[in-house]
């Protein structure tokens, strides 16, 4: 849910200024404007929680608040925000609090991950809601010079604090941003996505925030984490030899390997049913830990939105990217301008302004970065409205075609997959997660590392003959069948760069990943119930590959990639089916014959949605 050094750190890059984001780019250091206290703040069951206050030395009449709270440390973290992330906000004006969660640094209490609601019958129960709603009342109480608002955001861990603070929210909360918030945990966000476990970043990120009470990094024995992970065998291994049952995140992932009713109650989905104070819910099409997230808050919220104070950014962003930089680029793509910087200076300054001191207008409905042209479009609806869902069947020879296909001698293409050489997520050495320097960019890498593996199957279309814009949600339907009683289906959606490339001819060729997502045939009908699969039975499997906004050039072409392993992104599927993956053995893993079927009667294919390509230029 956070990349513990990099996601508030400063990120360096030339590129070419935006129009019009000069006024806070170019002004001096704002961290010395303020006057800055600190304090322990009780809440209601008399815990007390480290809290930062920065209050403007020079003001022109009362100020909003804007609390910002985080697991992550705040000590020296408010001057560098400062620089950064909130430079835009700081020069227009606003007192700044900034809280450790409880357990986390110098608060006091007991740490709980993403510590579920509070029993609402309960008057000394508490939670993070009520951990917000006690520091506001403090705010209220002991800032000067204050106009009655209070504003919050934050990004992954601290977006989701946001979030659960506006489900319950005090009185004076009148706007927030939740951006890059998880939703669920086990559905799409973080930990498992689909069901099928993220064990890289949930071992990783488990052992960062709970072997000590500030951040820890995992000390692996060798530089290729993909070898590390193979070499450590089933997952039964990990409190065996490392965590040795002490962790109670880690604990709870073996406790609960199903959509149980843990996983449900630590789900906002459930509660959000209303929207209470303006939201303005942020992404990035490359998030690489919460991107299902805050399009899902958008969704839900937007079904209940009869106000219009539900909006939606999304950019060309890794998780956090618009944090800090300019982000005019991420690995080897380019976006043609500052998008980070024109997130804060014309998105998110902008709106606290609108809400927190009644300046200038509410943003547009939705504000999407559309990856490909790298243009900003704004629409009055998300997905756009009028967009058409465009199919692409699987076809023999690795065709991608619009026709469905006809019947044929062999209507199967077919690999085998094993788990001791699973497919890598990204080209190996696999460094770690944090603070490994690929994992931000692993999203946009050249896809050619895996392209022809006996063990994934590639379909592309012919070069486009005019430009094609997905503008929405993105689905694989696949009809396939395994040998085994259980297995994994992993489906990427790739944009193939012409051969001959003249505007960077470095990038000829380049498979540029647009998205990618899992899915454990176990839970094909159930995420609560798994089941095993009969073997060489073909099933329906549907993978969402969740909203995208990007224009397939004329001259590329359309690729989708299925294989059955991700590693170590994914954990291993030991392809046999067990009662509890958390807990399988060495001895458990076996290979399998994969069939993924494209006839008449089996018409594996991708759905995209579509807006005509002049709708969105």
């Amino acid at each position: 849910m956070r990349r513990a050094i990099r996601l508030f750190a400063l990120v360096a890059g030339p590129a070419l200024a935006a129009p019009g984001i000069g006024r806070a780019q170019d002004a001096a250091d704002p961290a010395p404007r303020f006057d800055r206290t600190e304090a322990l703040v009780s809440m209601r069951d008399g815990v007390k929680l480290y809290t930062t206050v920065y209050a403007p030395k020079e003001t022109k009449g009362p100020l909003p608040v804007i609390l910002l709270r985080t697991p992550y440390g705040i000590d020296g973290r408010p001057e560098r925000l400062f620089r950064n992330y909130l430079k835009d906000l700081a020069h227009d004006g606003y007192v700044f609090a900034f809280q450790d969660v409880r357990g986390r640094f110098k608060s006091e209490g007991t740490f709980v991950m993403t510590r579920p609601a509070r029993d609402p019958a309960d008057p000394k129960a508490v939670d993070e809601a009520s951990d917000t709603h006690d520091t506001i009342d403090w705010l209220l109480k002991t800032v000067k010079g204050h106009n009655g608002r209070v504003g919050m955001l934050g990004i992954s861990y601290p977006g989701w604090l946001t979030a659960v603070a506006m489900l319950d929210p005090h009185p004076a909360l009148k706007a927030v941003s939740p951006q890059a918030s998880p939703a669920d945990m086990f559905l799409g966000d973080d930990f498992h996505h689909n069901g099928a476990f993220r064990l890289s970043y949930g071992f990783e990120y488990v052992a960062m925030m709970e072997t000590d009470k500030t951040n820890f990094s995992f000390h692996f024995d060798r530089r290729d984490t993909y070898e590390w992970y193979l070499k450590l065998g089933g997952l039964a291994n990990v409190n065996r030899k490392h965590f040795r049952n002490k962790l109670p995140t880690w604990n709870d992932f073996v406790a609960h390997p199903n959509y149980d009713p843990f996983w449900k109650r630590l789900s906002l989905e459930p509660r959000l049913t209303r929207v209470t104070v303006p939201t303005l819910n942020v992404a990035g099409w490359y998030d690489q830990e919460d991107f299902r997230g805050p399009l899902r808050i958008y969704e839900l919220l937007e079904k209940r939105d009869a106000n219009d104070r539900n909006f939606l950014v999304v950019g060309p962003w890794d998780h956090g990217g618009w944090a800090a930089g300019k982000g005019d680029r991420l690995g080897r793509i380019t976006f043609d301008s500052d998008t980070g910087a024109y997130f804060r200076a014309k998105v998110q300054a902008p709106f606290f302004a609108h809400f927190l001191k009644d300046e200038g207008k509410p943003p547009p409905e939705a504000r999407v970065f559309q990856t490909g042209s790298n243009r900003w479009e704004s629409y009055d609806s998300w997905p756009p409205k009028g967009a058409v869902r465009r199919p692409l069947y699987f076809h023999p020879g690795g065709k991608l075609r619009v026709d469905p296909p006809a019947e044929t001698d062999r209507p199967a293409d077919e690999y085998v997959s094993d788990p001791a050489n699973p497919v890598p997520y990204r080209p190996r050495p696999v460094r770690p997660t944090y603070p490994g320097p690929e994992w931000p960019e692993w999203m946009v890498q050249d896809q050619r590392f895996t392209h022809g593996r006996p063990d994934v199957l590639a379909y592309e279309t012919d070069p486009l003959t005019e430009d094609v814009v997905a503008a929405g949600s993105m689905t694989v339907k696949l009809f396939a069948s395994t040998s085994g009683t259980d297995c994994d289906w992993v489906a990427r959606l790739i944009d193939v760069y012409p051969e001959d490339y003249p505007a960077d001819p470095g990038m000829g060729g380049y498979q540029r990943l647009i998205a990618g997502e899992p899915v454990r045939a176990r839970f094909r009908k159930s995420m609560e119930k798994p089941e095993p699969v009969t073997p060489d039975q073909v099933e329906e499997y549907t993978i969402d590959l969740n909203w995208g906004h990007h224009r397939f050039r004329k001259g590329h072409r359309v690729m989708v990639q299925v294989s059955s392993t991700w590693f170590p992104l994914i954990d291993r599927n030991p392809q046999k089916y067990v009662r509890n993956i958390f807990e399988a053995e060495d001895a458990d893993f076996e290979k399998a014959r994969q069939r993924v079927y494209r006839s008449p009667k089996f018409p594996s294919h991708i759905s995209l949605e579509t807006i005509p390509a002049g709708a969105a230029k």
